[in-house]
């Protein structure tokens, strides 16, 4: 499996990847303590039908988890709100998508944004870990109340570390480890962070009644961090009309695990509807203004 197409791709020095392709843009967000590489494959396949493509490395991503225990929610924001201004820059149009937290950051972007974003992607959206390999004492954690108390405690993600097909689960830890992540790193979380993610989907939850654009929710009956209830929850208290897609033979990383194809169509027939109704739109006004101009010539 390859995990990057070197002949489209730019990386800037803080690790985004950005696939240059038409108008229409799709913004895909990794998840908590990951790296555009779990939603890279994703992006190709977007990119290939002509979408400008950008995922961005989250602020405190890609490194140590120390380094990641030393930022919090609203950086992460900040990092997606200028990824999206970047492709905003190039693309007429810019759709939203985003994995696990990176959901809950989409969430929070599209509702920032409601008036511009025609549309949203939700892969394994996670309000709260709650999936079937989650250890029944992580429920816990909802008791913290602060974060330095919450650094106290030290979570390890536990296999299949959200991938079903094993082939993929290793070539996905190998490749991680060729960058230089230690195991501790890759699948080790300090409960600051996990204090910050939970803060982050507490505020997502208030925004999606804000979200009014047609959304796709991809989730997985056999989620293993996150119980497909989460995506229950968001299709039920988002404003807009909703899209559901169940898979029923892969575990939390959609975008890699074995129904991953399913997914890229799923998402490509989506964006291509969007991109046609906001063809649309814009053929409309450009008459309406035409009509508008020849009636003040008159």
């Amino acid at each position: 499996m390859r995990f990057m197409s070197e002949d489209k791709r730019r990386v800037s020095g803080h690790g985004d990847v950005l696939l240059s392709g038409g108008r229409v843009g799709f913004l895909l967000v990794h998840g908590l303590g990951g790296t555009p590489a779990e939603v890279r494959l994703l992006a190709q396949g977007l990119n290939r039908q002509g979408y400008t493509v950008l995922c961005p490395l989250l602020r405190g991503h890609g490194g140590s988890d120390l380094l990641l225990s030393a930022t919090n929610w609203s950086q992460w924001l900040e990092t997606v709100e200028q990824a999206y201004e970047t492709l905003k820059a190039q693309c007429d149009t810019v759709i939203i998508g985003g994995q696990s937290a990176g959901a809950m950051l989409a969430i929070h972007l599209a509702a920032n944004h409601a008036d511009e974003v025609p549309g949203l992607v939700l892969y394994s959206p996670t309000f709260w870990p709650n999936g079937w390999a989650i250890p029944w004492h992580f429920h816990l954690f909802r008791l913290i109340r602060t974060r330095w108390f919450a650094n106290l405690i030290n979570v390890r993600e536990r296999k299949p570390y959200g991938i079903k097909d094993e082939r993929i689960r290793k070539l996905v830890v190998e490749s991680l480890q060729r960058d230089g992540r230690s195991l501790d790193d890759i699948h080790g979380r300090r409960g600051g962070t996990i204090f910050e993610f939970r803060r982050l989907a507490d505020a997502a939850r208030a925004k999606l009644k804000d979200i009014s654009a047609p959304t796709l929710i991809v989730h997985s009956r056999e989620d293993d961090q996150s119980h497909v209830s989460n995506a229950f929850y968001a299709a039920k208290h988002l404003a807009g009309p909703t899209e559901f897609v169940l898979l029923n033979d892969s575990y939390h990383l959609v975008t890699l695990d074995r129904q991953r194809m399913h997914v890229m169509d799923r998402t490509v027939g989506f964006c291509d509807a969007i991109s046609a109704r906001e063809s649309r739109k814009a053929a409309t006004r450009s008459a309406n203004a035409s009509v508008m101009h020849a009636a003040n010539e008159r």
